[in-house]
């Protein structure tokens, strides 16, 4: 197949390119140029996708068989993409969230559950219901939090920070509200899997790792991630509404249960999660934290400092 991937050159893109390159697919990335391209010789349309004129200049004169929309965010972002290739692809593959969902009592999440319109992922929300409207031969992809080497948002690094300087590692609540890491590897194979598969089309699938994991064992497994003894890790819970932070971010995550079920995928794509929340976090550690030098650098723990100092 000919594809077009929005992005490419970040993250997720990066890992799904290079499988569909392996995959031997013909794969192009639209993007602003800003980042190498993930592989060698690969073709990259330089542009702004927010920009619709430059849209229309740089994608209206080519062909592709499936386009996947990694970066996405709002329905001004992807309607000008849907309006140039409508009726000419096979393929339209979304990436969505699972923060659409409406928060509920019953969990976990399945692919039917209601959304919340006032979420702040609602543009994402908006553009899978206006894909479907459209008769545009849709898949939507729904991650949770996504993890490992190259990860832009600090979500396993900001408990690495704390980790590997032995400070304490202030986690809101009691410690108990469940959440889910899916590995950015099993998220790009998933998308992969979609392709050529009939019976993804018009379908939403959750992403994720298959178990779940609480705050503080999150901390914990991070804590042996980094080759550190769970034993001598300090945690320290707090009420986060003792608190006014602003814009800052006290916490990587939403304090709430969030996980999603992945079994329909699985069913469907013939998918199975590689990672386990261990090896992944030893693979970003490792292939990612380490590497870029991280451990080294100057890390503002301030926000640490006012809860630690208020709840000591």
């Amino acid at each position: 197949m000919r594809i077009l991937i929005m992005g490419g050159t970040r993250f997720i893109g990066v890992y799904l390119t290079k499988i569909l390159v392996e995959q031997g697919h013909d794969v192009v990335l639209f993007n602003r140029g800003n980042k190498p391209a993930p592989v060698e010789g690969i073709k990259q349309i330089q542009g702004d996708r927010t920009n619709p004129s430059q849209l229309l200049e740089k994608l209206s004169g080519q062909e592709f068989d499936a386009i996947f929309d990694n970066n996405g965010r709002e329905l001004s972002d992807t309607q000008p993409l849907v309006e140039i290739f409508k009726g000419r692809i096979r393929h339209f593959v979304y990436m969505s969230s699972a923060g659409v969902y409406l928060k509920s009592d019953r969990m976990p999440h399945r692919e039917g559950d209601a959304v919340d319109p006032k979420s702040r992922h609602k543009g994402k929300h908006e553009t899978e219901a206006y894909l479907a409207a459209a008769g545009i031969p849709l898949t939507a992809i729904r991650p949770t939090y996504i993890y490992g080497p190259k990860n832009y948002n600090d979500l396993e690094a900001w408990f690495f920070d704390r980790i590997v300087r032995d400070r304490s590692i202030p986690i809101p609540g009691n410690g108990m509200h469940f959440t889910q890491f899916g590995h950015v590897q099993d998220l790009a194979v998933a998308m992969s899997k979609v392709l050529g598969n009939p019976q993804a089309i018009g379908q939403i699938y959750n992403i994720s790792g298959d178990r779940y994991v609480t705050f503080d064992g999150l901390a914990r497994a991070c804590a042996i991630a980094a080759g550190k003894s769970v034993d001598a890790l300090k945690i320290v819970h707090y009420d986060p509404k003792k608190f006014d932070f602003g814009k800052r971010k006290a916490f990587p995550m939403r304090v709430q249960h969030f996980f999603a079920d992945v079994h329909q995928a699985m069913t469907q794509l013939n998918w199975q999660p590689q990672y386990d929340l261990i090896s992944g976090l030893q693979d970003s550690f490792q292939n990612d934290y380490l590497a870029s030098g991280r451990d080294k650098s100057d890390i503002d723990f301030s926000v640490d400092e006012e809860i630690l100092t208020i709840d000591s």
